[in-house]
């Protein structure tokens, strides 16, 4: 039995109790007649094990009831989400017979409910392995040599509390990582990812303020965060067409990855502007991006260099971005992005694209599905700031494969392969990566 379900048979439980006295003496009703079907319905479900009862635990078939008796055993019948085909249309047909009593009933469940169930908790548990390398070129003594040839190993715990706020239709999110390499005894890192708060202005527009997410449609470009607010404004006939408006400050605020030379532009600061279009129908979805950062300041770790050269040395970014996704059919689907910084002078740094063939997809909550996908990607450092794939780093380019399967109910298993170069102004050097994932959702 879910934890929602579990809650909405007690929270009709206590309504029963506490309503039994309160509606006889406020709210007298007529007895359901004595020859109605309605008994034998009732009685058909407690036999079943669908209902125990009505307000003093045991059903009594030689008593008439109330309607409003009556509609309390329904609501705790309508509780339930694991009904036979028959069981289920007796509960409906019952619901159709009480439905103005079940209404004033429900208005008190429902309250109960959202009270009891007022902060739900999600969150991942992660291992993740990782063998990297590539034949780049020291520019210190310009000979060729491997960088990252070797294993890492990652586990990450994290939450994901969600609050209800009143009957607002807002919500206060909170996303909290813990992170350490799973090979090493020293301490991990804790993390406040994510604090924001989420909900309706109006019939079509959704507004998110705080530390809040920040992601291109499809995640070639950003899978961040940012301290700011975002506007979702839905329109068309089915709200399939969605305009969001961005702008605060991006300042991820943990170190470069350890990673080739030129591979980073993700410790740095900027004031972060963008506007989203997307559009969504049954075979064909349609993205566009412009974002723009501006006032780029170098982190810590000295971003803007390594060993003397320059990274990335402009103070403004300008980010056009157009993609699609085709569905042929309910297996096979054909994704595709590009991207292009205009303030940046170099063809290969500047742009971003990728095409990707996927056949079928995983998901947690069907054991023994899959998904597979095969894809090119060219990932320049001067646009793709924190992309979301893992198979391909920043500032490389090739092909990657991968495939997804879900052997229980919310653990997924994820393995990847790159073999590409990276890319470079003067070399294309080989690179390869093999990525294993295992995730437990909770």
């Amino acid at each position: 039995m879910s934890k929602k379900t579990l809650v909405s048979a007690i929270t009709a439980a206590l309504v029963v109790g506490a309503a039994s006295t309160t509606f006889a003496a406020n709210n007298p009703f007529s007895d359901v007649p004595a020859d109605s079907w309605a008994y034998d319905a009732v009685s058909t479900l407690a036999a079943d094990g669908v209902i125990d009862g009505y307000p003093d635990g045991t059903y009594q078939g030689q008593n008439t009831m109330t309607r409003y008796e009556m509609a309390q055993i329904v609501a705790r019948a309508m509780a339930k989400t694991d009904l036979e085909k028959a069981d289920k249309a007796l509960v409906d047909k019952l619901a159709a017979e009480f439905a103005d009593e079940l209404d004033n009933l429900g208005v008190r469940v429902a309250d109960l409910e959202k009270k009891s169930d007022n902060v739900v908790w999600k969150g991942e548990l992660r291992y993740r392995y990782v063998d990297a390398s590539s034949d780049a070129t020291d520019r210190m003594s310009g000979h060729t040599k491997k960088y990252n040839d070797n294993d890492t190993s990652q586990v990450m715990f994290r939450l994901e509390p969600k609050a209800y706020i009143g009957d607002t239709g807002w919500t206060a999110n909170v996303r909290v990582d813990y992170e350490m390499k799973a090979d090493e005894d020293a301490n991990g890192k804790t993390v406040v990812a994510r604090a924001y708060a989420k909900g309706p202005i109006g019939h079509n527009t959704t507004v998110t303020a705080g530390r809040i997410p920040l992601l291109d449609t499809y995640g070639m470009l950003l899978d961040e965060h940012m301290s700011g607010a975002q506007i979702d404004i839905a329109s068309g006939s089915d709200k399939n067409f969605t305009t969001s408006l961005l702008a605060g400050r991006y300042n991820p605020g943990h170190d470069n990855p350890d990673i080739l030379p030129g591979q980073t532009l993700k410790d740095f600061t900027a004031d972060f502007y963008a506007t989203q279009f997307n559009y969504k129908s049954e075979k064909f979805d349609a993205n566009a991006m412009y974002a723009v950062m501006t006032n780029i300041e170098p982190g810590s770790t000295n971003w803007g260099t390594w060993a003397g050269q320059t990274v990335y040395d402009y103070d403004k970014m300008n980010i056009w971005s157009v993609g699609g996704l085709y569905r042929f059919d309910n297996n096979w689907g054909l994704l595709g992005q590009y991207a292009v910084n205009t303030e940046s002078d170099n063809s290969d740094d500047k742009q971003a694209y990728m095409a990707e063939l996927q056949y079928k997809n995983a998901n947690i909550t069907d054991p023994g599905s899959w998904g597979a996908y095969v894809a090119y990607r060219h990932f320049g450092k001067d646009v793709t700031i924190a992309t979301t794939y893992k198979d391909v780093f920043n500032n490389q380019k090739g092909f990657a494969i991968g495939a997804s399967y879900v052997p229980v109910e919310n653990l997924l298993a994820s393995v990847k392969y790159f073999d590409g170069k990276d890319i470079d102004s003067d070399t294309d050097t080989d690179a390869d990566r093999f990525y294993l994932n295992l995730d437990f959702f909770y």
